[in-house]
């Protein structure tokens, strides 16, 4: 329900996004996208990326090691699915 801004980055400038370096948050960006420092973070400035808006009952495929940040337009309700299909 609901409808989403969604920006991808693609794993090759994940770097520009400035992951902590904890392995726990090795994921995550320290970029505040909705408000960039980039005298903080300049590498984040030109970073190419795909963004659009999801309407409601629409998904997304994101493929892995893909960034993305993700901002609700409206109220919203997601459900994720994760799997990895590897054989072990």
């Amino acid at each position: 329900m609901g409808r989403k801004y969604v920006r991808l980055y693609p794993p090759l400038h994940g770097f520009g996004l400035y992951p902590f370096e904890e392995s726990m948050l090795c994921n995550s960006s320290q970029v505040d996208l909705d408000n960039p420092d980039y005298t903080k973070f300049p590498l984040a400035e030109n970073l190419p990326y795909l963004d659009c808006i999801l309407e409601e009952g629409e998904m997304l495929y994101i493929p892995p090691k893909w960034w993305h940040y993700v901002k609700s337009l409206s109220l919203s309700f997601s459900v994720s699915f994760w799997w990895n299909d590897s054989e072990e």
